[in-house]
């Protein structure tokens, strides 16, 4: 089987030669202390693509930027040897720890101080940013890659990882606990950030799908911690649900099959939600927050592919860990089909090299009936 036909198979549950092997990244830093104990740079790229080196299948990508155009003028505000406080490109005012920084990974996350968005003056500012049509949203390559992906062997996800979500985009212009409080002081502001959301998305994507047929799409919204979702399934419900809907509608008028959700934490009281909306994908799983994909596949059998699901902890901890691990979770999955396997995050520098390596020897020698 192609990459794109094995893709397609698992998430339609049929059977195939093997599952995907995929995988998410690495840290900056695990990069270093991985370069340093003898792995290739060239095997340290994005994952997303494939990486021939480690047998990681291909997978492309329709690139489009929903971010801000204009962007904001980047401006340093402070600046110590420890730490400096700065406004990106988004508008968001940042103290973030400069020790530790590898490879751009910072060691710890920034302090969010301030953001672009907090009454509908400041939403009409941003908004004033968001015009679907400027250029800079397509490469400038845009119809030569059109033309390679109509002749693809591998699946193809319009946009790139983290790049468009509802809940996201308003996190980013409010910040969490700004956009909690929103959803019951200021209702009208959120529903009318989610509407411009659907509208933009629609706008921005409507003549790129219709050059060419893409696979997949995933909503980046990263909307729960480690115990439950940062919202409630009476607010998903009311702020979310129709918006999903409709641009869940349009991509599949567009041919696009399969919608995945990518949302660290424990989303599974919103689940039914997601299946609701249209949602046929959800990842990353994580097992610090107790997404067990055997127990979901018990409760929502074929409504829901899943990915991810390899706790990253238990590569930390060792060799026999590892293999508990993929013999926990790994293993009764492959027989349910609709899953794919990868450690739950990306790799962080407590994951020793030799590990990482047994991990991916390990699942290769699991999925073809080791």
């Amino acid at each position: 089987m192609t990459d794109r036909e094995r893709f397609l198979a698992i998430m339609r549950f049929e059977p195939v030669d093997r599952i995907p092997y995929h995988e998410l990244g690495l840290w900056g830093q695990t990069r270093e202390l991985y370069a340093a104990a003898g792995m290739p740079e060239e095997a340290m790229g994005d994952w997303f693509y494939g990486c021939d080196l480690l047998g990681l299948d291909r997978r492309d990508f329709a690139p489009t930027r929903c971010d801000l155009i204009p962007p904001f003028e980047h401006e340093v505000i402070e600046e110590t040897d420890r730490y400096e406080v700065f406004r990106d490109s988004q508008g968001v005012l940042h103290k973030a720890l400069k020790e530790g920084t590898v490879r751009g990974t910072r060691a710890s996350m920034d302090q969010y101080v301030a953001f672009p968005v907090r009454t509908p003056a400041d939403f009409e500012a941003v908004r004033a940013r968001m015009d679907p049509h400027s250029p800079e949203r397509v490469p400038a390559d845009w119809r030569e890659r059109v033309a390679r992906w109509r002749a693809r062997d591998c699946p193809l996800c319009f946009q790139t990882n983290a790049c468009f979500g509802l809940y996201s985009h308003m996190r980013r212009w409010m910040g969490t606990e700004n956009l909690s409080v929103a959803f019951y002081d200021q209702p009208a502001l959120v529903h009318a950030m989610v509407d411009f959301l659907v509208e933009f998305f629609i706008e921005l994507s409507e003549p790129l799908l219709a050059q060419v047929q893409c696979d997949y799409f995933n909503f980046f919204e990263d909307f729960a911690y480690k115990t439950g979702p940062l919202i409630s399934p009476r607010t998903f419900r009311e702020f979310l649900l129709p918006a999903y809907r409709r641009i869940i509608g349009h991509l599949r008028r567009h041919g696009v099959e399969f919608i995945w959700l990518d949302s660290d934490g424990n989303t599974e009281v919103l689940i039914p939600l997601f299946i609701e909306a249209g949602i046929t994908c959800h990842w990353p799983l994580e097992q610090a927050a107790n997404m067990d994909p055997v127990r979901l596949r018990r409760e929502y059998g074929r409504d829901l592919a899943l990915v991810g699901g390899i706790d990253k902890r238990a590569l930390a901890r060792g060799r026999s860990e590892i293999d508990r691990e993929l013999d926990r979770h790994m293993r009764p999955m492959l027989q349910t089909g609709g899953f794919i396997p990868t450690i739950d995050h990306t790799v962080p520098p407590d994951v020793p090299y030799e590990n990482f390596i047994h991990y991916i020897e390990r699942k290769r020698r699991i999925a073809e009936g080791g």
